[in-house]
């Protein structure tokens, strides 16, 4: 049920490093993304896809990790992403694609969870990751996407009155995401 589906498509930050996530499976993740709706219907997005182990080394020392959990620094060896999708913005065809890129990265990883995988959409990157990838001048990156079979468990909670909305982590290394409450983020109904 698509219900569910949403329910499990969490952000997850530590993986199964040793279990590959085929270059297949990574065509039809982006084959998702593609399919989704495109502003225009300019489809200004462009993608690099990773699944080499080598390569992934070299770019996860430039991705930031968590922002609320300021002592982390993210995976350790062995929870590292077995793939990455670095999602990038063709210039020459759009200078913006804001609308475009939830709707494709949300495909993505409904895909993903779909094919019992997680995935974490990461936006805070090193602009030297530009010359790891070799970009041309006319794209940018948006966002990197790193995947693998999660080894956490993502809880979703609801969030109290007046909480706070910043994922946290237990003791036993649930990842805890409050999310508000139905009632306060529906202002009104309007019934026919």
């Amino acid at each position: 049920m698509l219900y569910d589906l949403v329910r499990k498509t969490r952000s997850f930050r530590r993986f199964k490093e040793d279990e590959p996530v085929e270059m297949e499976t990574l065509r039809y993740l982006v084959d998702l993304a593609r399919l989704g709706g495109s502003a225009r219907n300019v489809q200004p997005l462009k993608y690099i896809l990773v699944n080499a182990p080598a390569f992934n080394a070299k770019i996860f020392p430039h991705l930031g990790w968590a922002g609320y959990l300021k002592k982390w620094a993210g995976p350790e060896k062995g929870e590292r992403p077995a793939a990455y999708i670095v999602c990038l913005l063709d210039t020459r065809l759009s200078h913006g694609a804001d609308c475009d890129l939830g709707i494709t990265t949300q495909n993505l990883l409904l895909g993903a969870s779909e094919k019992g995988l997680g995935g974490c959409r990461i936006a805070s990157i090193s602009p030297a990751l530009r010359d790891v990838l070799q970009l041309d001048d006319h794209l940018q990156i948006l966002l990197v996407i790193a995947l693998g079979k999660p080894v956490e468990a993502v809880s979703l909670d609801e969030q109290e009155a007046g909480g706070n909305i910043k994922y946290w982590r237990d003791a036993d290394q649930v990842h805890h995401v409050p999310k508000r409450p139905l009632q306060e983020i529906i202002i009104a109904e309007i019934a026919g």
